[in-house]
């Protein structure tokens, strides 16, 4: 027996209780790995390369591995807390150093709208142009918009609805046809908004006329005024005719265009004419049951400001503005390795990329074998602080027992130095 092997021991067990320490240091930060020490034997090259029954010379530490395994997710209150559920890693960068990749994603806004995290890397993902079309290809730093949406003219209201076949013809004798203050000359009445090209809007009502058997004259107005013909002599826009079985209409056959003139909206401003608004009756039914409006709906929208940001499963950072319109402001960029085991641990909790964890695999979350990303959460450290305040058991214990064989070592040879 020699002091080898005994310190070969307690130097494997030191690194051993450091692996375990630093696991349990870090069993509270968000997106860290567990870390486990792997030894093996050492043996001495005889010089003729024999010996079966060669004894060792002790043991080393071979490699410290990383785990990746997914940590538990849990919700938080911040929109911009993210969590991977699945593989991969967030990329951030600094703009000077090589991207970095990280677990972590409690990222915030920084003063200029970019997704930072808390070392003021970057969150590294696609940019999306005006529209909101997203831009692959090209790693951009994720920036979030600070001006409002523009506005949005309508061109297109879309109706759904049942006129009521069982009630009576209420089309007037004499002119005018029909007059918007007396409700014994039309059936039935509905109204929308819709949005001039500065997005101010306009109220527009639809008057619902039956005129004849399977037969309903449209009227509409715009702020009060009429629409179609003048207000002394108001015309229909439209005369839907229906089927015998008042399925749905035989004509118009099409949407219809309807020309909204400019006028004062309630609070006395001037609104602007809205040229070939259409108006598509195909959904409109003549049955013998209530009149009911089941759906009604428009194009146009509103200026309106940023007022949140979403994160979606895909990765896709949705900008939410207060005229109830959202649009793609980018999408987060995920990266994964062939071998993760062989990325560099770095500093704030990050990983660097080396020879042998491979070059990273690009694309977005939920594509190929990449995770999703779950928004207002972070994933924890995957450490098990029970199973790892055992290991640190058992390596004191094994500590101990190296440095007795030490003891036991310099006893023997205590014993043959007193020989006589």
């Amino acid at each position: 027996m020699s002091f080898q092997q005994g310190l070969s021991g307690l130097n494997a067990s030191s690194k051993n209780l450091e692996v375990i320490g630093n696991n349990i240091a870090n069993a509270n930060t968000f997106g860290a790995k567990v870390s486990r020490a792997e030894f093996s034997a050492v043996y001495a090259n005889a010089l003729n390369g024999s010996g079966t029954n060669q004894v060792g010379i002790g043991t080393a530490l071979q490699a410290v591995a990383q785990q990746f395994t997914q940590g538990n997710v849990t919700t938080t209150d911040n929109p911009l807390d993210l969590a991977i559920n699945g593989s991969g890693f967030f990329q951030v960068s600094d703009g000077r150093s090589p991207v970095t990749y990280t677990r972590n994603g409690q990222f915030k806004l920084d003063r200029e709208g970019y997704l930072v995290n808390n070392s003021l890397d970057r969150l590294m993902g696609y940019a999306a142009n005006g529209s909101g079309q997203v831009l692959p290809g090209q790693l951009v730093p994720l920036q979030l918009p600070t001006g409002g949406i523009d506005p949005n003219p309508s061109t297109l209201a879309d109706l759904e609805a049942n006129l009521d076949s069982r009630k009576a013809v209420t089309l007037p004798a004499a002119a005018p046809q029909i007059d918007f203050a007396d409700a014994s000359t039309y059936n039935d009445a509905t109204s929308l908004t819709v949005y001039d090209m500065k997005g101010q809007e306009v109220s527009v009502s639809l008057y619902f006329q039956k005129s004849a058997n399977d037969q309903w004259n449209v009227y509409a107005t715009a702020n009060g005024s009429t629409v179609g013909g003048n207000a002394a002599a108001p015309l229909p826009i439209t005369t839907i005719t229906f089927q015998s079985d008042g399925s749905g209409p035989l004509a118009p056959a099409a949407p219809v265009a309807v020309n909204i003139p400019a006028s004062t909206n309630a609070a006395g401003a001037q609104t602007e004419a809205i040229a070939g608004l259409l108006f598509d009756f195909a959904d409109v039914t003549q049955f013998g049951s209530a009149y009911g409006v089941t759906d009604l709906h428009q194009d146009g929208y509103a200026a309106g400001q940023l007022t949140s940001v979403a994160v979606e499963p895909d990765g896709t950072v949705m900008a939410r503005y207060s005229n109830n319109q959202s649009k793609p402001a980018g999408r987060i960029e995920l990266a994964n390795f062939r071998n993760p085991q062989g990325l560099q641990p770095l500093a704030n909790n990050n990983w660097g990329q080396t020879f042998a964890s491979g070059d990273p695999i690009y694309g977005a979350p939920g594509t190929g074998q990449l995770g999703l990303v779950k928004a207002q959460a972070l994933e924890e450290s995957n450490v098990d602080l029970t199973g790892e305040l055992v290991n640190m058991i058992t390596a004191q214990r094994i500590y101990q027992a190296n440095a007795q064989t030490i003891k036991t070592q310099d006893q023997v040879l205590q014993t043959l130095v007193n020989l006589r």
